[in-house]
């Protein structure tokens, strides 16, 4: 795919054009070690968003975002590859903070004169001081630079020698704020607890960031963390349906407002990726213009690239799987989906025909649903895929529609017909109601009928179960008291390592037990092979996402059948 990219008539016309999304999916595609020659091509400002994607990390899945220092290090190496001229001219265009930022974690800056031989006032020489560092040191530009480490440091030298020759005036403030953060660290005083100004700088850093993608229809880890939280909590109980989500409002006044800024800035799209705003990772259509356009950078230079050659590139980008051809919308293609999708296609086949804006909205609501899941949820202890993410978003929300309390609906359907107590939601439910409350409710119910159903029945099982074997029955006893705890905390999957031991008593139930009690329940495919299929054997890591009450069902059926299972 790289070479085909490459091979593009006009190249260095092309890739200005590209939006920073796309430019960051071919680059994690192909690896960032050998699209250097790509990179060399890309804007300042169109880096500067890729640098929002790629140069932040999660130790564990739904933790909020930290700088990776060892990825900007290999940025620089990149960059430096195709030339340390044209490395130093991107850097002087971007955001001076993170360039200082992403230094200073490599090197330490200091004035030379503070290293030099000094008399005291009574004629004694006093020693130079050490900068405190063993290593590799360099004085560029009338600046001490020493290494914290090797790794990246050529590259970082010749940006440093490039910026002070042709880039001055960036190059001091650069070397003045990396100054600033190679301070030692302050004496423990009262104010000990507080942020070291290093570490201030990279909580700014972090919230600067977090704030241009919410403007970018981006969900930030922590707001999807509450959103999710808040839905596992839904009393389905009460008398009427609980006000909207405002963690899932303010996402989407912020929407509005950076939708009203572009339309006011006039920024538009030439070639539009079919399907993006379906797609976790990116931002709802109405967010960001690369929803709207996967090429034309509105901060592209006005040059505008051969038709020809943009077409090329696009053909090798779908080929490839990069950008996808044709919506993921339910609508397109669903007759190779699960039934059990059904009556969620067929809600938003209704809105589809009767109210064009109503379905537009409810698929922005689908994709903001997906990227909640995908950046504040784990599966299997590991992130989302972003087609695991949009499958489990549809998953819940035809769950929520199976589940919607009757006495939330009106106690008469236009036209005066009288609905019953049983009665499922109309055809027409979601031309009128949002996806996010449906979610909820399908969340809340595959929360407890699932997750906490099966930890509760493991907890009772465990409580009456014994094995001759006393080190498999000392695990089980630790299983159940770690799995009560976190139980009563709504969180029993946090006591998923302890399941280890089932895992010696029965596999299949292990694997089965793992999935549902997870933070997103899934049904095992140990499941459906054990309820009398011809499936003899299974993936380990085969799951489904619950959709349906027949799936509850089956869930139910496997828990009153364990004790049986693990006594064999």
């Amino acid at each position: 795919m790289l070479d085909r990219i490459l091979g593009t008539p006009h190249l260095a016309r092309v890739v200005p054009q590209l939006q920073p999304e796309l430019l960051h999916r071919v680059i994690r595609s192909v690896g960032l070690q050998d699209c250097g020659e790509l990179v060399a091509l890309a804007t300042p400002d169109q880096l500067a968003r890729v640098f929002d994607l790629d140069l932040w990390r999660t130790s564990r899945p739904g933790l909020d975002e930290q700088f990776d220092a060892d990825r900007f290090g290999l940025w620089l190496e990149v960059l430096v590859e195709s030339s340390a001229s044209v490395a130093a001219g991107k850097l002087a265009e971007m955001n001076l903070d993170l360039v200082v930022a992403g230094l200073a974690q490599h090197v330490r800056v200091f004035d030379p004169a503070s290293f030099m031989p000094s008399v005291t006032i009574d004629g004694e020489e006093m020693a130079a001081a050490r900068p405190g560092d063993d290593g590799v040191r360099c004085e560029v530009g009338g600046y001490l630079v020493t290494a914290r480490g090797i790794g990246s440091w050529d590259a970082i030298l010749a940006v440093l020698i490039a910026l002070d020759a042709e880039h001055p005036a960036c190059f001091h403030r650069v070397m003045r704020g990396c100054r600033t953060l190679s301070n030692s660290r302050p004496e423990v005083d009262g104010l000990h607890d507080l942020l070291t100004y290093p570490e201030q700088v990279m909580f700014d850093l972090a919230l600067d960031r977090e704030r241009r993608r919410e403007q970018q229809g981006f969900a930030t880890p922590a707001q999807a963390r509450a959103f999710l939280q808040t839905a596992r909590q839904l009393r389905l109980e009460h008398e009427t349906p609980p006000p909207s989500s405002p963690v899932a409002r303010a996402y989407f006044r912020a929407v509005a407002s950076a939708t009203a800024s572009d339309t006011k800035a006039g920024s538009t799209g030439a070639l539009s990726e079919s399907g993006t705003s379906a797609e976790p990772g990116a931002p709802p259509a109405s967010a960001d213009p690369a929803a709207q356009s996967a090429l034309a950078d509105p901060t592209a230079p006005p040059s505008v690239a051969d038709p020809a050659a943009v077409s090329a590139l696009v053909e090798i980008l779908v080929d490839a799987g990069v950008v996808r051809p044709q919506p993921r919308a339910l609508l397109q293609g669903s007759q190779g989906h699960t039934p059990r999708l059904a009556r969620l296609e067929a809600q938003l086949q209704v809105a589809y025909d009767r109210d064009q804006a109503a379905y537009a909205m409810r698929n922005e609501e689908l994709a903001y649903l997906a990227n909640a899941i995908m950046t504040g949820c784990s599966i299997q202890a590991r992130s989302f895929a972003s087609q695991e993410a949009s499958d489990a978003a549809v998953a819940v929300c035809n769950l929520g529609l199976e589940n919607w309390p009757p006495h939330w609906l009106p106690a008469t359907a236009p036209g005066g017909f009288f609905v019953e107590a049983e009665a499922s939601v109309p055809d027409d439910f979601l031309v009128g109601h949002d996806l996010i409350s449906v979610f909820q409710v399908g969340w809340t119910v595959l929360h407890n009928n699932v997750g906490m159903y099966a930890a509760e029945r493991l907890i009772e099982i465990l409580t009456h179960f014994r094995c001759d074997d006393r080190e498999i029955q000392a695990g089980l006893d630790d299983l159940r008291i770690a799995l009560t705890r976190q139980w009563q905390e709504g969180t029993p999957w946090r006591a998923r390592d302890a399941l280890d031991v089932i895992a010696i008593l029965d596999l299949p139930a292990w694997a089965t037990l793992l999935g549902l009690i997870d933070e997103c329940p899934v049904v095992h495919a140990a499941i459906i092979a054990s309820q009398g299929t011809r499936i003899r054997s299974v993936s380990a890591s085969a799951f489904e996402f619950v959709s349906a009450n027949s799936q509850i069902a089956s869930v139910r059926d496997f828990m009153q059948s364990l004790p049986e299972a693990l006594s064999r």
